[in-house]
């Protein structure tokens, strides 16, 4: 087997030749999701997420330091947009400069897809921090239909329109109620598991400021570093630091009990755990789709599937980091992780109807272990007889195979190999190959 017809730097020649095609991959893409499953493309998820270079990826103008989704605020990155369906199948993305801020990303996008897929009655499902007041009211004023999170502040202006609002039943933890004002639809959301998670994270990071101002009063320290020291408590403590109120010594008072204390808002404090747990949602709909909260609250929570697509092109396709530094190779690497999400989407949605107790990831495990061998005969001329063979599948392997309607190929034929230096078996790298 010549494995230099398929060696890195052939490779990496070719992805400078993949990204002229990205949009012509992308109408395929659709055309084969119409046919092969029927899909629907009335409700798009969009949300976006990051990816970091190993390198200084000084060539590559996109490379750009920003928020880092990875935990890698050191290393610049590029900002990728993806838009999924429902079912997960992936319909366009985009790759955008790694300062992008996620507010300035959905006008652009929007119009990327109306060029490619022409205008239509769609419902764009986001994540709060993702459009502005001003994109939302230009979707408004353009007939385009969102549905959105909103911020926890949205939530107080709210409260006295949805207070003598009935609820409504979506399982024994979950309640929504819903209002129609301005033309938009509000749909208020209480979920007991989410009052527990937030109501723990509160008290854990109350609990450290607390203690940590207990230390500090305990402690001898100048003023300025009284002041530091607070500064960190406070941005660890996140927005419970409103509860706690500070009194401060004035600029060349000593640092005593006297004139630093604390006292806590315990009034604002049982205000604020009357609204752990709740989360407000805005759209703008269709009246036939705006009736009903229950439905709303589930087409929301799809966004998951978007979290999805990201943990499997990172995790499993091994997008990051990324080692390119020419730009084109860069955007042919993420467009290559992009067809490998739409090929564990489409094999997710055929398990779903074949084999609902398989996942993409356990059956390429499986598969997997069907390997390529050249079985190498040496012949008393000099020769060497090469019958390359695949491993005949087990019994569960063949299961799958059958279920997925899959069948392998048959056995190549063997071929004669001259003039060569006859190696054992276990030292010829032609003689073993994965398939």
């Amino acid at each position: 087997m010549d494995f230099t017809a398929a060696c890195k730097d052939r490779l990496y020649r070719c992805l400078d030749r993949l990204v002229e095609h990205k949009d012509a991959l992308n109408r395929h893409l659709v055309e084969q999701w119409r046919t092969l499953f029927d899909a629907k493309f009335d409700v798009l998820l969009y949300d976006l997420t990051s990816t970091y270079f190993e390198g200084l990826g000084e060539k590559i103008p996109k490379a750009k330091h920003g928020y880092s989704r990875d935990g890698r605020p050191d290393c610049r990155q590029v900002v990728i947009a993806l838009v999924v369906t429902p079912d997960g199948l992936p319909l366009a993305y985009e790759v955008m400069p790694g300062n992008t801020s996620d507010k300035t990303t959905l006008k652009s996008f929007l119009a990327r897809v109306e060029s490619l897929y022409g205008k239509a009655n769609r419902i764009w499902v986001m994540d709060r921090g993702v459009p502005t007041e001003e994109v939302l009211r230009e979707m408004r004023v353009e007939g385009i239909h969102y549905l959105v999170g909103t911020p926890k502040s949205r939530l107080s202006k709210m409260e006295h329109t949805l207070v003598d609002r009935p609820w409504s039943q979506v399982h024994a933890a979950l309640q929504v109620k819903l209002v129609e004002q301005e033309g938009e639809v509000y749909v208020l959301a209480r979920s007991q598991d989410r009052r527990h998670k937030e109501r723990a994270i509160r008290r854990r990071k109350l609990k450290r400021l607390v203690k940590g101002l207990n230390d500090l009063k305990r402690r001898t320290v100048s003023r300025d570093v009284l002041l530091q020291k607070i500064g960190a408590l406070k941005a660890e403590a996140g927005q419970v630091k409103q509860f706690v109120r500070i009194h401060l010594p004035k600029e060349g008072e000593p640092v005593t009990r006297a004139t630093f204390r604390c006292s806590f808002d315990w009034t604002g404090w049982r205000r604020s755990r009357d609204r752990e747990g709740a989360y407000l949602l805005r759209g703008y709909l269709p009246a036939t789709v705006a009736e009903d909260g229950v439905s709303l609250w589930r087409m929301y929570m799809q966004l998951v599937q978007v979290e999805q697509a990201f943990k499997n092109i990172k995790s499993d396709l091994a997008v990051r980091p990324i080692h390119h530094q020419i730009e084109p190779r860069v955007e042919a690497h993420i467009l290559v992780a992009f067809l490998g999400y739409a090929l564990l989407a489409s094999l997710r949605l055929k398990l779903q109807y074949a084999a609902p107790g398989l996942t993409s990831r356990a059956v390429l495990e499986k598969l997997s272990a069907i390997r390529m061998v050249d079985v190498c005969i040496p012949t008393t001329d000099g020769r060497l007889l090469v019958m390359p063979r695949y491993i005949e599948p087990e019994a569960d392997q063949q299961l799958v195979l059958e279920k997925l309607n899959l069948t392998l190929p048959a056995q190549p034929p063997p071929r004669i190999r001259s003039g060569e230096v006859i190696l054992p078996a276990a030292t010829d790298p032609s003689c073993s190959a994965d398939l």
